[in-house]
């Protein structure tokens, strides 16, 4: 990418692929000039049918759950930070393609790198792409790794 780079957001599903896609922010960041957005989008909260706020073995679950989310992306901003970048973890709940669209704009990023895990058309048709719709409705450019899953 041969542009100046200020903000870049990695857009992080803490899946196996995540150090690839930290890697090729490392690759198109400069150390001095970019600082490197870890971004994870929680699922919003689960809304419980009849009942105000859910079973607590069910919140207590689902808490423990985001605590070790977040501990994982501040331990891939720290790997970063030592390696000499600038890097910040957030992690937003909501709906994964509105959140990273919103935070492109509020970052004011220059560019977005998402991780594309090809499930194929019929897995798309029924659940949707979060690349898909982040690519189709980003006014910045994005930057779609390929990645395995495993």
């Amino acid at each position: 990418i041969d542009m100046k780079l200020n903000n870049v957001i990695v857009a992080l599903d803490l899946s196996d692929s995540c150090a690839e896609l930290v890697e090729q922010a490392k690759k198109v960041s400069d150390p001095k000039h970019t600082k490197i957005w870890l971004i994870h989008v929680a699922p919003p909260n689960p809304d419980f049918v009849g009942l105000e706020v859910g079973p607590q073995y069910i919140r207590d679950n689902v808490a423990e759950e985001l605590k070790e989310d977040h501990r994982e992306i501040q331990e891939f901003a720290e790997a970063l930070r030592i390696a000499g970048f600038k890097a910040e973890g957030l992690m937003i709940q909501g709906q994964e393609a509105p959140v990273l669209l919103g935070e492109l704009d509020r970052l004011d990023a220059d560019l977005l790198i998402i991780g594309s895990h090809g499930h194929g058309s019929l897995y798309d048709l029924f659940v949707g792409s979060v690349c898909k719709e982040v690519l189709k409705k980003s006014k910045k450019p994005v930057l779609t790794v390929p990645t395995a899953q495993l």
